[in-house]
């Protein structure tokens, strides 16, 4: 039975209630509290050593400026744009994790939280808000946290599934009314429409989809108007995937669970997919250590993950979140997916990604960079993909496997990979 919950208060007043040498988690994504990492700086002299856990969050991190860097140490479990340069001077650091174990750290005790930072939707007739756009980890932070400070924003969407949580469960909450974050689908070059249409070509009608954020994801989609029964299961979606919705193209008929709806954990994107996944009971937002385990997507057919590297060498190991020792992103939810695609009856992992760097470098390389991450080793691959089409390398020995990715690397290093190879592997 819920309890009575009490009047809202000031961002200030609400963050009051931290004390010094708290594990304070913070919500992500389109979810970033902002109001309340406002107060909670602006209060950093009183909040000596305050470790603070949370995912990639969007705008900016004021808790890692110099001023602030002896009050607050950051732990990110998925990293970004706007901590890249502080887990690289040291002022942060990167716990590497599989997406669908980060609940498991906080249900477990391993990082005890003492307080949750959230943001949430307004509260219906019965008191209950919503993780909107953001339930992933959210939950499990709510579920053991022993300090629960909610901002309540009417422009966050009410989403359907594990994200409904009563006002009596916060401890303090702010109402405030600001815009959500956005991310707008980028301009898709010829180098990505041609990786996403070969993306596609491996697509099967019927199949229950896997992809991200940003413009190979986007690029797939875009490949994908002429297929048909397409179901989506996933960490994360973004705009794209509204499109074939409409256009019929994903009905989530053929998906034995949680048949004819769209999962996922969170949603980042522009207002108007807030808007479409608003008291939408086609979305089923879910906890992540639900949604990204290994034996929960391998019951659909024919699942599909299409994830992004950094970086590919020639036996297929996969670096796809740090460049050298330079923490880029995280290992977030690839593992789970490629691993639950392979298990999946008719499944296919995908790794896709542009064959050239910025720079003009091969992300197809005879040895990755010193320091580099292995996220997926090469037991674990199956498809590579880059704009030059598709290696696949299930099953194939280690000769085999450079033979197919160096057909896929730019062709101007293709010479260069040849010899590389032959070196290594004395007769190719």
């Amino acid at each position: 039975m819920q309890g009575k919950h009490k009047p809202a208060v000031s961002a200030a007043e609400a963050v009051s209630l931290i004390q010094p040498h708290s594990h304070v988690f913070i919500q992500g994504a389109a979810a970033t509290p902002h109001v309340l990492i406002q107060a909670l700086v602006e209060q950093g002299e009183r909040l000596q050593h305050t470790e603070l856990y949370h995912l990639h969050t969007n705008g900016p991190v004021p808790y890692v400026d110099p001023e602030q860097r002896e009050f607050f140490h950051v732990n990110a479990l998925f990293t970004g744009g706007n901590l890249r340069s502080a887990i690289a001077e040291g002022y942060a650091d990167y716990i590497p994790v599989f997406l669908s174990e980060v609940p498991l750290l906080f249900r477990r005790g391993i990082i005890q939280l003492d307080v949750a930072l959230i943001h949430v939707s307004p509260p219906d007739a019965h008191g209950f808000c919503s993780l909107g756009t953001s339930v992933d980890v959210a939950k499990a932070a709510i579920d053991t946290a022993k300090l629960v400070i909610a901002q309540v924003n009417p422009q966050m969407p009410r989403t359907h599934g594990d994200g409904m949580v009563h006002l009596s469960r916060f401890d303090a909450w702010v109402q405030v009314n600001e815009a959500l974050p956005e991310a707008a689908p980028p301009a898709l070059n010829k180098v990505q429409l041609n990786i996403g249409r070969h993306c596609a070509s491996l697509i099967e009608d019927g199949a229950t989809l896997q992809m991200g954020i940003g413009a190979i994801p986007d690029a797939v989609l875009a490949a994908l108007s002429n297929h048909g029964r397409l179901g989506i299961h996933t960490e994360m979606f973004s705009d794209g995937v509204m499109a074939l919705v409409e256009k019929g193209v994903i009905t989530g008929q053929e998906k034995k669970i949680h048949p004819d709806k769209i999962v996922a954990g969170f949603v980042m994107g522009t207002r108007k997919l807030y808007d479409f996944v608003h008291d939408n009971p086609l979305i089923a937002m879910l906890d992540i250590g639900y949604v990204n385990r290994t034996d929960v997507i391998r019951r659909n057919p024919k699942v599909t993950a299409i994830n992004s590297a950094l970086e590919v060498d020639l036996t297929g190991q996969v670096c796809a979140d740090s460049i050298g020792t330079y923490q880029f992103s995280g290992v977030g939810g690839q593992m789970d997916f490629i691993r639950g695609a392979t298990l999946s009856e008719g499944g296919k992992p995908i790794l896709a990604l542009p064959s050239l760097t910025s720079k003009g470098e091969s992300r197809i390389t005879a040895l990755l960079k010193p320091g580099a991450s292995v996220v997926t080793t090469r037991a674990h691959v199956h498809y590579i993909v880059t704009e030059h089409g598709i290696a696949a390398l299930y099953g194939k020995n280690l000769r085999q496997r450079a033979k197919a990715l160096i057909e896929i690397a730019h062709p101007d290093h293709r010479a260069l990979l040849e010899q590389q190879a032959f070196e290594r592997f004395k007769q190719f």
